[in-house]
Order: structure tokens, then C-alpha cells, then sequence
């Protein structure tokens, strides 16, 4: 280990090339360049190999991290790669898309010690990218064919985890979604320049191969009730996403091209595809020509204005009511954001939309940051007398996301949501109100992050296992007595 790691007091820390802001600002191809054999072992080698890998505490899914960059310093590839898809059923996208500055590389310990943490990620993506062009992705085979079956609605993260875990030990998977293409918000949700589909796609494609079917532009509770599908399959997982967009109050509010974050990023992942949107054909989605103001100040706000620029904008700007360091979104997407030539607005808050059809500004105030919040977070007061208006014809509401109306939706009253409108679930088992129905990810955590989405997956996967196992052994039992 000595000759091999702990190599960062002698090296600097280094991130894949980056492409020139000027020019990736014009395409939707992802920013990064791939790492070079030499180069991702050389930042590999650069881990402590710390007793308490604080990497590994702080990811969601506890991958072995500093096993894996161990692993990687010594050209050991395949098997790091083995270890990094032992605890990650999209590792090549976690890598791509993970806020790695607010959890495994945020409490690196030489971070801590100010030498600059490793650049996980980036080495995470290296070892699964090498690995499908190498072919050690090995097909999904089920260990014993069983005959009870899972039904999973939502083809999301949360839900293809749970898909592929579930398959693994052989029951018979169905997948429904209502979007035409498997993967959720990884698909429509997220721009090319962060993750580009054919990721996605394959993954899915595996899946598919390993006999998972998949029914898609099927929306339950349009073409079967929840209470239907559970006849159909022995048990069911919920992995919906929070789709619900939230809004602001304020004068104008209903004007014309003022619309949700999701609307504009969906239609724009659509062209992407080279699908027919007429909302974008028209203009109302489209941010070519057009002055942008993007509300919000998280990961779907950053999606949105550099999508924004992409489009060719005239001008991008994002209003958040904060300040840069209490934002909630990536810095390094921030960062980002601004080589490409977003404007950011810190402590501002709209007060209201101009216009008489459609948008044509926006009347902000200036805002500061006062005590504490119950969240421990500065909370934003309006300063008198600051305001003033920006011109903006198209704005886009990037505030956040809140769970649909699911029992009403689905037709079954009797399953119980929390005063947030998330499905409630109990403790360990994952199981919601209705017994064998089971659920995870942003459904029952609320928006958050995709690897918290695969966690969920994972576990609800163990817990269905054990349900369904002990729903086995119940009438074997009964007919020994």
C-alpha cells in the first residue's frame, strides 16, 4: 500500500479536462473528458486509506470506496469494477450526477487536511465506463426461477434498482411507467450535458435482456388501479418520483411563458431524442431569442439555466433569495453555470410578473439574510425600497417538487401519506398502508437525490424478498401442523 497510495502529499489533486465554456455552451454533449489509464491511478493513489473512511460513511449506499481506489492505483480494473457494482446498480451514473462535493468527496479526510480530496467520482465513472467497453458488465441472470412476481411502478432509479436486485433472485418482474422511455427523471429530467441517454439506455437494455419486461406509457390508475395490479403480481413497489411542481404566489403569476422547471427540461430531453414537441416548435419552451429568468436556486434551477443557454438565450439569469453559501444546489454546478455565462442574482425574490399575455419582466426585491430558520439556515428578509425590474419573456420556475395526490390517483383512499403527501411507510419493512405493496426513493423521502433513490430501491428489493419468503413458508407451516 505504501508504494501505492496515500500519494497525495506529493500530488495535487486533478479533474478530467473540462471542456472550453464557449464552445460545450452550444451542444448538449456531457463537459467532462474521460481520465487516461496513468491519470485516474495516479488521483487514485492519492487516498489516505483513512481507518474511518468518512467517503464511505457519508454515501448513501456505503460503497467501498477506498477499496475500489486502491484497486484502481494498482490497474486492477475489472476487479474494481466488481466491487464498485457490488453496492451500486448505476455506478457510471452516480458518478456522473452525484453531488460528490456534498457527500463522499465533501468529507474526504485529506480534504479535510487541505490537500484536496480525490476525485471519487471521476474515478468512479473511469473503472464502469471501462468496464462496458471492456464487456465486463455481465449480463443480469436470475439464480432460480421463482414463480411469484413483483410489479414495480415507475421506471426511475429508485424503481430499476429494485428491478434488478428483485430479478437477481428470480422472480418475475414487470416495470410500469408512464413515459415512453424507461429511466425516469435520468432520461427526461436531467440535460444530455450531465448525462447522455445512450448511459441510460443501456442499462435499461440489461435489464430488459435479463428478463425484466417493462409496459410503458402505462399510467395507473388510467389503465389499471393500484388495487388491480396487486392481483396481478404478489407483491408491489411504488417508485413514482415527485413530479408536482411547486409554486410562487405572486401578481402575474398566470402570465404566459411562465412555466414549471420540469415542463422546459422534458421537452427539451425530448428534442434531444428527436421527438415532435409542439410546445417547443411553437416557442413557449423554446429559450432561443429569449431573456431567461430561472427562479430557485438547487440542481433543477443549475439544469435549467445552463439548458437555457444551450437553446441559445439571449440572456440567462437565475433569482434566488440566498446567498451563494447557503444555496442548496452544487457549487460546482453553480460554477459551471457561470463560465458558461449565467447571471446570478443572489437575495433576490420575484414580487411580481409584468405583462399583459405573455412575460415580460420582473419585479424583485433585494433581499439579506437575518437569524436562523428552524433548519438552522440564515432566513431571507425583504430589504424596503430595493426593488427593481428585470426584463425576462420567458421565466421558469425551478422551486421544487411535491408529491401527486397518489391515493386519489390510484384509486385506493386507504393508502395513508404523511402530512407532506409522501407515502408513509413502516420502518424497516418499507411497506406502505396496504399489505405486500411496498415503497422508496422521492415518493416517500421527498425530492432528493438519485442515489438515495437507489438505496431505496435496494432496500424495499431485501424487504419484498423477505415477505415474499415468509408468505412461502406460511402455508407449509400450516399444512406440517
Amino acid at each position: 500500500m505504501a508504494e501505492k497510495m496515500q500519494k497525495f502529499v506529493s500530488l495535487g489533486r486533478s479533474m478530467p479536462g473540462k471542456r472550453d465554456a464557449a464552445e460545450r455552451a452550444r451542444d448538449f454533449h456531457e463537459i467532462y473528458a474521460e481520465f487516461l489509464a496513468e491519470k485516474a491511478a495516479e488521483q487514485a493513489s492519492r487516498c489516505s486509506q483513512c481507518g474511518v473512511p468518512f467517503c464511505q460513511v457519508h454515501c448513501p449506499l456505503h460503497n467501498n470506496i477506498p477499496d475500489w481506489l486502491k484497486l484502481t492505483s494498482e490497474g486492477r480494473l475489472e476487479e474494481a469494477h466488481e466491487l464498485s457494482q457490488a453496492t451500486n446498480n448505476l455506478p457510471e451514473i452516480c458518478g456522473r450526477i452525484c453531488p460528490q462535493d456534498r457527500l463522499c468527496e465533501g468529507n474526504c479526510v485529506i480534504e479535510q487536511s487541505g490537500h484536496g480530496t480525490v476525485t471519487i467520482g471521476a474515478v468512479e465513472k473511469y473503472i464502469n465506463d471501462t468496464a462496458w467497453e471492456r464487456g465486463w458488465v455481465k449480463p443480469l441472470v436470475a439464480r432460480r426461477e421463482r414463480e411469484q412476481s413483483v410489479g414495480i411502478i415507475g421506471a426511475g432509479p429508485a424503481g430499476l434498482a429494485a428491478a434488478e436486485e428483485l430479478r437477481r433472485k428470480g422472480y418475475r418482474i414487470t416495470v410500469y411507467d408512464r413515459h415512453d422511455r424507461a429511466g425516469g427523471l435520468l432520461v427526461y429530467g436531467i440535460p444530455s450535458f450531465k448525462l447522455e441517454k445512450d448511459v441510460v439506455a443501456r442499462r435499461v437494455k440489461r435489464l430488459e435482456d435479463g428478463g425484466i419486461t417493462f409496459r410503458l406509457g402505462f399510467e395507473v390508475g388510467r389503465d389499471a388501479s393500484l388495487a388491480q395490479l396487486r392481483t396481478r403480481h404478489s407483491a408491489v413497489f411504488i417508485g413514482t418520483g415527485v413530479y408536482k411542481a411547486r409554486e410562487i404566489e405572486a401578481p402575474g403569476v398566470g402570465l404566459d411563458r411562465i412555466v414549471p422547471a420540469l415542463d422546459f427540461l422534458i421537452t427539451a430531453n425530448r428534442k434531444g431524442f428527436g421527438d415532435a414537441v409542439p410546445e417547443f416548435d411553437s416557442g413557449k419552451l423554446d429559450a432561443r431569442g429569449k431573456d431567461v429568468a430561472v427562479i430557485g436556486g438547487g440542481d433543477t434551477a443549475m439544469d435549467c439555466v445552463r439548458t437555457a443557454m444551450r437553446q441559445g438565450a439571449k440572456s440567462v439569469s437565475c433569482i434566488y433569495r440566498r446567498d451563494r453559501d447557503n444555496m442548496p444546489g452544487s457549487l460546482r454546478e453553480v460554477a459551471n453555470a457561470e463560465e458558461e455565462g449565467v447571471d446570478f442574482q443572489w437575495l433576490t425574490l420575484p414580487k411580481a410578473f409584468l405583462g399583459i399575455d405573455n412575460v415580460e419582466g420582473v419585479r424583485i426585491a433585494r433581499m439579506r439574510l437575518g437569524l436562523p430558520d428552524p433548519s438552522g439556515r440564515k432566513a431571507p428578509e425583504e430589504i424596503r425600497g430595493a426593488d427593481f425590474t428585470m426584463k425576462a419573456d420567458l421565466v421558469i420556475k425551478a422551486l421544487g417538487f411535491d408529491p401527486e395526490d397518489l391515493p386519489a390517483k390510484f384509486g385506493v383512499p386507504e393508502l395513508a401519506v404523511s402530512k407532506w403527501g409522501t407515502l408513509r411507510v413502516k420502518p424497516f419493512t418499507m411497506m406502505t398502508s396496504i399489505d405486500g405493496v411496498f415503497a422508496g426513493g422521492d415518493i416517500t423521502r421527498g425530492a432528493s437525490l438519485v442515489v438515495w433513490a437507489i438505496r431505496d430501491g435496494r432496500d424495499a428489493a431485501a424487504a419484498i424478498h423477505k415477505y415474499l419468503e415468509q408468505k412461502t413458508k406460511a402455508p407449509l407451516a400450516e399444512a406440517a401442523e
